[in-house]
């Protein structure tokens, strides 16, 4: 079983790395690109035996005390089977 969890700033946060990046994608001609938020993406290997409510409690908790500041970012975590 396997935990994806995706990380990215708050709305009201500002992103000097999307920023950067929006520049970049209009510079090499992407036209209709209105905003570019970066994040951070993180794949948990979890024991097949877990249960899928088990599992979510665990990537919950470990994207909420470890992966995240709560302060300036927002978190979501999906559950997926295999590896």
């Amino acid at each position: 079983m396997k935990a994806i969890v995706y990380v990215t700033l708050k709305p009201s946060v500002l992103d000097p790395q999307g920023k950067a990046i929006h520049h970049s994608v209009e510079s090499l001609g992407f036209k209709g690109i209105l905003d570019v938020r970066q994040g951070k993406y993180f794949e948990i290997a979890l024991e097949d035996s877990m249960s899928e409510i088990d599992a979510r409690e665990a990537a919950e908790k470990i994207a909420k005390d470890i992966l995240t500041n709560p302060i300036i970012e927002d978190y979501r975590v999906e559950i997926a089977a295999g590896s």
